[in-house]
């Protein structure tokens, strides 16, 4: 069983794809932190953050060890992760990486932006997360404030406009992903409607509702 969930950043998709794992019993997979890490040790071996050849060597030798980063949480890790996962030579040298980890026996979780239709375009259930640009900004901004980072709302807003232009040619909807919008949900409530969409899903392919 292999359950993707994509969306923009700050939609609340990784969250949910933890619970998901959680309550199936799943191993589950942030695929943002694999660019993180990448543009992370792009930045500690002193090259820019648009330096493609560099990112696509670096993403060629990833290693998992890299996740263990504590950096990787940190506004400017997302900020990098976003400015090499435009490199196409990025994208392929992860791919490999992300598609073991999905078809690993028993299945996984997965959250990104590609996942459903590259990574794994055979999920067994599809998640399309969404919200409002400006609830997306209010949620990233008191995660980040509540870690002492000196970020203001306005900042993250722009960012994160920025950052869905940037990321659009990645975003791709499959045609038979389940859209939530969680601009009126809270964690729980997001939970749930997602809960309920994947095992209507697992219940109309026979499969076993865990």
């Amino acid at each position: 069983m292999i359950i993707a969930v994509d969306g923009p950043a700050a939609s609340g998709k990784g969250t949910l794809a933890k619970r998901l794992a959680a309550h199936f019993g799943l191993p589950v997979l942030d695929t943002g932190l694999l660019y993180r890490a990448v543009g992370q040790r792009l930045r500690d071996d002193g090259h820019h953050l648009d330096d493609g050849l560099a990112a696509t060597g670096i993403a060629a030798r990833f290693e998992p060890a890299w996740l263990e980063d504590d950096r990787l949480r940190r506004r400017e890790a997302g900020e990098a992760a976003s400015r090499v996962a435009k490199v196409d030579g990025v994208r392929r040298a992860l791919r490999t990486f992300q598609q073991d980890f999905a078809h690993q026996p028993g299945g996984a979780v997965l959250d990104g932006r590609d996942i459903g239709t590259v990574i794994a375009p055979d999920a067994t259930a599809k998640l399309w997360i969404d919200a409002d640009v400006a609830i997306r900004a209010g949620r990233r901004y008191r995660e980040l404030a509540s870690r002492g980072e000196p970020v203001t709302e306005a900042g993250i807003l722009a960012d994160l406009v920025e950052r869905d232009a940037r990321d659009a040619p990645n975003m791709q909807i499959a045609p038979d992903a389940i859209r939530i919008d969680t601009s009126a949900l809270d964690a729980d409530a997001a939970f749930a409607r997602a809960l309920a969409e994947v095992l209507a899903v697992l219940a109309e392919a026979g499969q076993s509702l865990g």
